[in-house]
């Protein structure tokens, strides 16, 4: 079940993508990541008080950059998802095993070998052909920054894994990263128009910060304590859900050239897992 808890994940990330779509009808990008960080923040807080779990870290530098990429590309993505049909957007997120193979190959100053160059550059192609019907109906900025989310996403990942393997548990990383960008999206909506809250909006915001959640937990619980490479291959689930979630709410029907983009960036994304180098632990750092 280690591994499986992508699966979970899966499910609940492509929830949490609807409920954006929904909610971009009645809120900008920016409320939507606050409510859904702030939620996200008041469950989390709530877990810790009752578990009485412990918040001090002395590895706050990290849970900083964690937050901080991991906000941007929120602020991406669901401004992606309002603009893009939801396979498409969260497939463009799921870049960011192509970016954390990179990210992972440089941090270790290895030569890149052939095997995860052909997955880096196979994703790539899959990617320019999934772009191109956004460019026939002027979404090339939306389908742009989507992919910029799968870049900041990768970093982020980078930074979870390394947060676990120092001993930091979930519930810490998760807890720090919907503090920060609760704190980011709400200076960001100083600068946007403010909706006000509905019935119908609070019961779309309530259901978009607890699934998020929820898939944080599980996504977190399963890159610490999976295999890297299962884990890795499981998190594609989310675009299958998506593309039926979007069949079902939206009539989003894909052509057949954005199913074989897809394809051909879900089958990178998992030799680039496969073949990236592995980050080893310190010897001279225990974990806590």
């Amino acid at each position: 079940m280690k591994s499986g808890w992508m699966v979970v994940a899966g499910v609940l990330f492509a929830l949490m993508g609807a409920f954006v779509k929904f909610g971009s009808e009645y809120f900008s990008s920016a409320e939507l990541v606050f409510y859904r960080s702030l939620i996200g923040l008041l469950v989390i807080y709530l877990i810790v008080k009752t578990q009485k779990l412990p918040l001090a870290t002395p590895h706050w530098r990290m849970h900083l950059w964690r937050g901080l990429s991991g906000f941007v590309a929120l602020m991406f993505f669901f401004t992606a998802i309002g603009q893009l049909p939801l396979a498409t957007a969260i497939t463009l997120n799921y870049t960011s095993p192509l970016f954390l193979a990179l990210l992972i190959t440089f941090y270790l100053k290895e030569r890149p070998h052939w095997p995860l160059i052909f997955s880096i550059l196979l994703g790539f192609t899959g990617v320019i052909l999934l772009l191109r019907p956004t460019m026939n109906h002027g979404q090339l900025s939306a389908g742009l920054l989507g992919l910029a989310s799968g870049f900041l996403a990768g970093i982020a990942y980078l930074n979870v894994k390394q947060l676990g393997q120092i001993g930091e548990p979930e519930w810490r990383v998760v807890y720090y990263f919907t503090l920060i960008s609760t704190i980011g999206a709400g200076i960001w909506m100083i600068f946007h128009s403010f909706h006000p809250v509905t019935t119908k909006g609070f019961l779309l915001l309530l259901g978009l910060g607890t699934t998020a959640t929820l898939a944080q937990l599980a996504m977190t619980r399963a890159y610490r304590l999976g295999s890297t490479l299962i884990v890795a291959s499981l998190a594609y689930t989310t675009v299958i859900f998506a593309s039926l979630l979007g069949i079902l709410f939206w009539g989003e029907i894909l052509s057949l050239t954005s199913w074989i983009a897809i394809f051909i960036i879900v089958i990178s994304g998992v030799i680039s897992v496969r073949t990236t180098p592995k980050i080893s632990h310190p010897k001279n750092e225990t974990p806590t």
